[in-house]
């Protein structure tokens, strides 16, 4: 026995053989998953209901054109003129809270139909204009009515709406929808209003 341990190369071929022969008893043969089946698959996929805690956030509005005058219109059956194709209505005013440049609920919804007429008609160009209620300084307003049209626009952009279509103003206060002194006036003044500038 020491003979072997004195002969350093052969010790060492028999450590490995060993050493070899040992690890190929231990291993496992691999086997491939099976794919799974239709049920585990779509149980995947089914919706969970809302764990306590969770916060369940409704769809965004869905982009129609509903409520707009004419859909389904062509743009070349549109008015060529600029003038009676804005007192036609075809795109829809958003409206604000007191001084915020937020989108309210109704206000995206108002949006989302404008996009998609918008779409429909892919080369109508607008302008976008941010007014104000009387409240503030006109500095002030005239800073929130560009946030606010600039929020409408993003809001279009965001529906696909291309964002070299759409182009940007505000006014402030300096051209109230209505004026009286009051709520009744100052809520429709606290707006967006469309202008379409090209067809």
């Amino acid at each position: 026995m020491s003979r072997l341990w004195t002969n350093k190369p052969l010790a060492l071929a028999l450590c490995a053989c060993v050493a070899f022969t040992f690890s190929c008893a231990h291993r496992k043969a691999v086997v491939a998953p099976e794919p799974p089946s239709e049920a585990s698959a779509e149980a995947k996929t089914a919706p969970q209901p809302p764990g306590e805690g969770t916060t369940v956030v409704g769809p965004e509005p869905r982009v129609a054109a509903a409520g707009h005058p004419e859909s389904g219109v062509t743009t070349s059956e549109l008015p060529a003129d600029l003038e009676e194709l804005n007192k036609a209505g075809y795109l829809k005013d958003a409206f604000f809270d007191t001084n915020k440049s937020e989108l309210r609920p109704d206000a995206r919804e108002t949006l989302a139909a404008d996009a998609a007429w918008l779409k429909e008609h892919p080369t109508v160009k607008i302008l976008i204009e941010g007014h104000c209620d009387e409240h503030n300084t006109a500095e002030y307003n005239l800073a929130l009515g560009w946030r606010r049209a600039n929020a409408a626009k993003d809001y279009l952009v965001s529906l696909a709406v291309a964002a070299d279509r759409i182009a940007t103003i505000s006014y402030g206060e300096e051209r109230p929808f209505g004026t009286c002194h009051d709520e009744s006036c100052w809520s429709q003044n606290r707006r967006v209003h469309f202008v379409i500038t090209a067809r």
